[in-house]
């Protein structure tokens, strides 16, 4: 070979693109549950569920009376108002328990409950601050309106539900399909799933 040969720069051929499916191994699909699986695997969504159910409730009585400008017939301003402010503090309740109990068990396995990182923790746990910077204000407004700080506008309270409503909504519905048999079954066993406090 001269030495002219060996001066030229070597082709290299392409370096073949990683394929998607070497980089995460695809998990194999988990068979149809039993509908005694399904129950057990689902016991924690239900449960929640039927908490968020009592939100929702006490959310819409409360959002329909400042969206059509009228309480409801049967409570007196002060009844609406301790409406208001049960409903905030049973959810202020509500989601210290989750995140003092439930949201660290469930975090051991399941991203979606974990704190920390760059984003300041997991979805479900970034929804909890967002409700409750606009329930803070929610409840300043109804506790200057019981102590007759000021006066009930419905309107104002209206605009100040709409301004956490969209996330709690979301939050109420995201955290229970979190919760349910499919994704449950992905991370725990059914004897662990029997034995989670709830």
């Amino acid at each position: 070979m001269s030495a002219s040969a060996t001066e030229q720069p070597q082709a290299t051929p392409p370096a073949a693109a990683p394929s998607t499916e070497d980089a995460t191994p695809a998990k194999p699909e988990l068979p149809p549950l039993t509908p005694a699986e399904f129950k057990v695997y689902n016991q924690m969504a239900e449960k929640m569920n039927y908490f968020h159910n009592h939100f929702r409730h006490q959310w819409t009585l409360l959002h329909t009376a400042a969206s059509t400008g009228r309480r409801p017939q049967n409570m007196s301003l002060k009844q609406f108002l301790d409406t208001g402010l049960q409903f905030t503090r049973h959810l202020t309740a509500h989601h210290g328990i989750e995140e003092a109990h439930v949201f660290p068990m469930l975090a051991r396995r399941m991203p979606e409950f974990r704190t920390g990182g760059r984003g300041g923790g997991a979805e479900l746990l970034r929804q909890h601050k967002q409700i409750h910077d606009g329930m803070d204000k929610f409840e300043a407004y109804l506790r200057a309106c019981r102590d007759r700080e000021t006066e009930l506008e419905l309107g104002v309270l209206k605009e100040k539900m709409d301004s956490w409503g969209e996330v709690l909504w979301t939050h109420l519905d995201q955290e229970v399909e979190t919760l349910g048999a499919e994704n449950m079954r992905k991370y725990w066993t059914m004897e662990e799933v029997r034995r989670m406090p709830m």
